[in-house]
């Protein structure tokens, strides 16, 4: 098994192993063309002054320069820390001073327009450099050198499997986001896991439709398909209206995406002559039944929930392919990784019962950065990482998540799963999204509050839903409170997360200062 990214793919095959899909010249990229552009690219990191352990903000979209500049960012032993290119600069900032990065990847024009990254950037005195494909070759065109002024012409490194490859911050839910690193053994495992999992092959090609800046497209989406010597459809970005045109144009047959884009997609009328989907996977965040049974009626296809997490390198769990159950409510049976149910003492809870979902592999991270109280609580006495999801096993050993420890909506002792409530909202005919969360209560500490996108042209009041509800769930599981609201707060990734959710939407209730 390779277990570096440098050895995960072929430097001689000619067959595709990107696509670029254009309206006038789509790109197609062999194995052993884009094994020469990264080592080309690699070389010019050296001659800028790149040194193992030293960290390279990648600010760019979803391109050919953005792989070419990740891939050639671990070769050098350097670490690729990549960032949504969307960010503001004092969201850059946090992120380059807190790997004291030594170079910041900006798109071609960025310097001139004096961008936000560029600006956090220059504040921290990292090397600025413009990345682009000429039709030639990927450029690395330095525009400050910085902090890496005088330190040219470095020798071209070979990575090794615990060098750190890739650092990803967390999402911040419970304070100061968190930098998780990840070595090039936990990035390789992890495609493995992929690989095997979905029976991966040189034949399957999938449409990325993920950002390359999260843990979802960068190893589901992207490395994972290279390691099986497949190919990946790489857009700029995701589009409802493009995306079936690109997927049958370019021949995918499979893509992994969050919920959010399942809903899209489905609101969009399907393509006239359905293409042979082999699977389609879900993950990083719930997939509700009704949305699983609507994808698989939609687009003939088995819909495969898995679960995963930053700290694992990506997957943890899935449901399988056929002949396999795949069980709608449930992300699914470990692998590769041990999969147990412990409680608050760091014992294993019997099967069935519910508890924190813990997990441990070789893909999963050793710790956090310079973070030694993180590391201190997460991890159990026999080395199992605390995911921080409740959750239970059934019988056959699939998880099913009940809640995020923080988020369980605790009702003067009665404990409520936010997600099970979401699942039964979501069937509701007039509702497109609903997002479940505490809010303070002086009787029973929390009550139970619901965020409401009503579908296009529906009207709901809040009698008919809790009339609705009442019918479905326990009496103390009906929101005291329900929020009605034309878009849910989303991060730049699509994920729903509640806290950010609940914030939202309790500032609706603050009184305004009189003037």
């Amino acid at each position: 098994m390779a277990t570096t990214l440098s050895d995960s793919f072929s430097s001689v095959d000619h067959s595709t192993a990107v696509i670029i899909p254009s309206k006038t010249q789509p790109l197609a990229v062999s194995y052993k063309a884009l094994s020469a552009e990264v080592l080309s690219f690699q070389k010019k990191l050296a001659k800028l002054g790149l040194t193992p352990e030293a960290a390279v903000s990648i600010a760019l979209p979803n391109t050919y320069e953005f792989i070419v500049a990740f891939l050639a960012s671990a070769w050098q032993r350097g670490i690729a820390a990549p960032l949504n290119s969307a960010y503001k600069q004092e969201e850059f900032e946090f992120y380059i001073d807190d790997l004291k990065s030594a170079v910041a990847l900006v798109p071609k024009g960025s310097f001139q327009k004096d961008g936000p990254a560029v600006r956090a950037a220059r504040k921290y005195q990292a090397a600025i450099a413009e990345c682009y494909w000429n039709g030639q070759e990927v450029v690395l065109d330095v525009k400050d050198e910085g902090k890496l002024k005088g330190k040219g012409n470095q020798k071209v490194e070979q990575a090794q499997p615990d060098d750190i490859a890739l650092v990803l911050h967390t999402s911040g839910t419970t304070g100061r986001p968190k930098a998780v690193p990840l070595t090039h053994r936990n990035l390789t495992r992890t495609m493995k896991n992929i690989k095997d999992t979905y029976q991966l092959t040189t034949a399957d090609r999938t449409m990325l439709v993920m950002p390359l800046f999260h843990v979802h497209g960068l190893l589901a989406g992207f490395l994972a398909p290279l390691y099986s010597g497949g190919s990946v459809v790489v857009p700029l970005k995701f589009s409802a209206s493009e995306f079936w045109d690109d997927f049958i144009t370019h021949k995918a047959n499979w893509y992994t995406a969050v919920p959010t884009i399942h809903q899209i997609l489905l609101k969009n009328p399907p393509p006239a002559t359905k293409p042979n989907i082999r699977f389609i996977r879900s993950c990083s965040s719930p997939l509700s039944p009704t949305t699983f049974h609507q994808l698989e009626e939609t687009y003939n296809a088995p819909v495969l929930e898995a679960y995963a997490m930053t700290e694992a390198a990506h997957q943890m769990t899935s449901n399988p392919l056929p002949p396999g159950k795949r069980q709608p409510g449930s992300v699914g049976i470990g692998q590769g990784v041990e999969i147990a149910i412990i409680d608050q003492e760091g014992n294993k809870v019997p099967q069935g019962k519910e508890a924190e979902i813990c997990i441990r592999g070789e893909n999963v991270t050793k710790g956090y950065l310079n973070n030694s109280e993180a590391n201190k609580s997460s991890f159990t006495k026999d080395g199992y990482f605390r995911t921080g999801d409740q959750g239970k096993q059934d019988k056959d050993g699939y998880v099913i998540i009940t809640g995020r420890i923080k988020e369980l909506i605790n009702k003067g002792g009665e404990k409520i799963s936010p997600i099970e409530l979401d699942n039964v909202l979501a069937r509701h005919p007039k509702i497109s999204e609903a997002v479940s969360f505490a809010i303070p209560d002086e009787m029973y500490g929390q009550e139970v509050a619901v965020a409401i996108v009503p579908k296009s042209g529906q009207k709901l009041s809040e009698k008919e839903l809790r009339d609705w509800i009442s019918e479905k769930v326990a009496k103390f599981k009906i929101p005291k409170k329900i929020y009605f609201t034309d878009n849910m707060p989303k991060t730049a990734t699509g994920k729903i997360q509640r806290r950010i959710v609940a914030d939202t939407m309790m500032k609706q209730d603050v009184p305004k200062a009189k003037l």
